[in-house]
């Protein structure tokens, strides 16, 4: 089997704008006493992105899935940069992934922005209009196939950063207005298992 890597990829925040009303009642009550919400392209399946990789449909599917449990439970905390580390340091947080879901090949998402200081320095790069990425990070290993390089099947997404480099054409996040063991919980390890024995992908 080959050795696992840290995997990220790049996506293009646009700073300011609407794309479409993503808000629920509740977060349009958070945004009126100040909060941030952003929402866009989260990820890609099936098409080689800009670092050379494809992330096969199924996988990523299972993986999106499996993040949507994490999502639910409000635990889905990200980044501001990029670290080199397969574990995400809450001290470090910037925001937390509130929604998730599917939109033809592309993984699309929404992200609140936390009060937290790496929250609050998001926040005065998002209002002075810096363009800013959302990346993935996960941990895998990857194959070449064809003269493309195709993520492998032991592939497991941790979080979405905020970055600065995007390296997907096209995938733009919206300011709604209105090499290292992955430490899973137990909760997390035991609901993958559930999902590789009831064959759901």
């Amino acid at each position: 089997m080959s050795s696992k890597y840290l995997l990220r990829e790049y996506y293009e925040l646009c700073s300011g704008g609407v794309c479409q009303d993503l808000l629920t009642e509740e977060e349009k009550i958070q945004v009126k006493n100040g909060a941030t919400f952003l929402s866009g392209v989260m990820q890609r399946c099936d098409e080689q992105n800009g670092n050379g990789r494809v992330y096969p449909g199924p996988i990523l599917q299972r993986e999106a899935k499996n993040y949507m449990k994490v999502v639910k439970e409000n635990r889905a905390c990200g980044e501001l940069d990029h670290p080199e580390d397969s574990v995400v340091n809450l001290k470090n947080a910037s925001h937390m992934v509130t929604s998730i879901w599917w939109e033809g090949k592309d993984l699309m998402g929404k992200i609140k922005v936390l009060s937290t200081p790496a929250g609050k320095i998001l926040e005065s790069l998002i209002k002075d209009g810096v363009m800013l990425g959302i990346s993935s990070r996960g941990l895998g290993s990857v194959s070449e196939q064809q003269g493309k390089t195709l993520v492998e099947d032991d592939f497991q997404l941790i979080c979405f950063d905020i970055v600065s480099e995007p390296s997907t054409q096209g995938a733009y996040m919206m300011m709604n207005e209105s090499k290292q063991k992955q430490v899973w919980s137990k909760a997390d390890r035991i609901n993958r298992l559930l999902n590789d024995i009831i064959g759901e992908k």
